[in-house]
């Protein structure tokens, strides 16, 4: 056999086998897990929580990284941008795998295709709650304050499902209020504490604390069903008697597009053991977090799904793309 043919077919052979020896070998060192939001919130919380568990797994620590602002898409543009190698990850959400696309003008990546989907992790209900001081006890009577006084009320918002969730519920219930950006959730507390803003529509995670402990007012869940964690608060339908409102949190775990298979695979396996884990759901049950182990390709359908719901909650709400 001629030397170069010899050459050839060697290259030939290693070409199909290193991805195979990649997967055998993975993981061989940290990997990164990028948190697009806070640190302090229900998705870092939850990624934590997740990345400790998944490290037992892997057998290598998985290192959590906190990269903010533009409402989770800076974060995501980090990871969509990475080496496919399974070394760097994102904790994605409804805002960054989803909403992002009918929210910005122009993102710096193809949200439909720059992510190899890995595990869903689960979901959340957010809160609507408002200021002590806002004269109402209940989610009709804050309706009613709001259009006897048109954009006079103030709300907050540090996320996509924040905002969203807050603008559907106006338009639904024909009202207007003034929104004001936060760059975080707890900022965004702090200040409907204090009485910088009336209105906070949020996750579990930032609310509940601050709802026990008397300092703000919960009217309502954002769920279909009232949460186990709060039960005494009615559903955004069932205070205001309508019958499709629902906007909620959810999370799962994505990497760069092209990342080998087999590598998605271990991933996969080693975040449904956690969503599985009693010391996960336990941690979470209390704010309202329910996991929900699937394939890649379970996620991949959800992601479409979620996409285009939250384009018609989007465009119902007549939310302008900035």
């Amino acid at each position: 056999m001629k030397t170069t043919h010899f050459v050839g077919l060697l290259s030939f052979a290693l070409a199909l086998t290193a991805p195979t020896l990649h997967a055998q070998t993975y993981p061989n060192k940290p990997i990164k897990a990028v948190v697009p939001f806070a640190a302090g919130s229900a998705t870092d919380q939850i990624g934590r929580a997740f990345a400790q568990k998944m490290s037992e797994s892997l057998g290598q620590p998985i290192v959590v990284e906190n990269k903010a602002g533009v409402n989770g898409m800076l974060g995501a543009d980090l990871v969509a941008k990475s080496a496919p190698d399974g070394y760097t990850l994102l904790v994605g959400t409804n805002s960054t795998n989803a909403a992002l696309k009918s929210l910005m003008k122009k993102l710096p990546y193809d949200q439909d295709t720059a992510f190899a989907p890995i595990a869903y992790l689960g979901s959340v209900p957010l809160v609507v709650a408002v200021n002590n001081d806002v004269p109402v006890k209940n989610l009709k009577e804050l309706v009613a304050l709001a259009k006897s006084k048109p954009n006079q009320l103030t709300y907050a918002s540090a996320s996509t499902s924040q905002r969203v969730s807050t603008e559907v519920l106006s338009h639904m219930a024909g009202i207007e209020m003034t929104y004001v950006p936060y760059k975080s959730g707890p900022a965004a507390m702090t200040d409907l504490i204090g009485g910088q803003v009336n209105l906070f529509t949020a996750d579990f995670a930032v609310m509940l604390p601050q709802i026990k402990a008397g300092k703000i007012r919960g009217l309502a869940v954002t769920s279909t069903q009232r949460s186990k964690a709060i039960p005494e608060l009615p559903t955004v339908n069932e205070a205001l008697g309508f019958k499709d409102y629902e906007l909620i949190a959810y999370f799962a775990m994505f990497a760069p597009a092209g990342t080998p298979p087999d590598v998605i695979a271990k991933l996969n396996k080693a975040a449904n053991a956690a969503a599985n884990d009693k010391d996960v759901q336990e941690r979470f049950a209390a704010l309202g977090f329910e996991t929900a182990p699937a394939s890649p390709e379970a996620l991949a359908q959800r992601s479409k799904a979620e996409t285009a719901k939250w384009a018609k909650a989007i465009r119902d709400a007549k939310i302008e793309a900035e």
